[in-house]
């Protein structure tokens, strides 16, 4: 699914346009924040792809949500 990572000045937050939601981002996987999972205040876990470490915010990216199939 598509996700646009974002930071504020409240941290780090995940927007999925095809469901209208916004959570913030609560739990982080890696400090890198790419090519690891990270947790949706919701209770989601997405896992984010790999990408270089100075990827800059915002961004759309194709995450995958556990516990769903493509």
């Amino acid at each position: 699914m598509k996700v646009m990572i974002r930071r504020s000045d409240k941290g780090l937050s995940a927007y999925v346009p095809k469901k209208d939601l916004e959570e913030p981002i609560v739990e982080v996987e890696k400090e890198t924040l790419w090519g690891g999972s990270v947790k949706l205040k919701n209770g989601w876990t997405l896992i984010l792809p790999e990408m270089p470490e100075d990827t800059r915010l915002p961004i759309t990216v194709n995450a995958k949500k556990l516990g769903e199939e493509d």
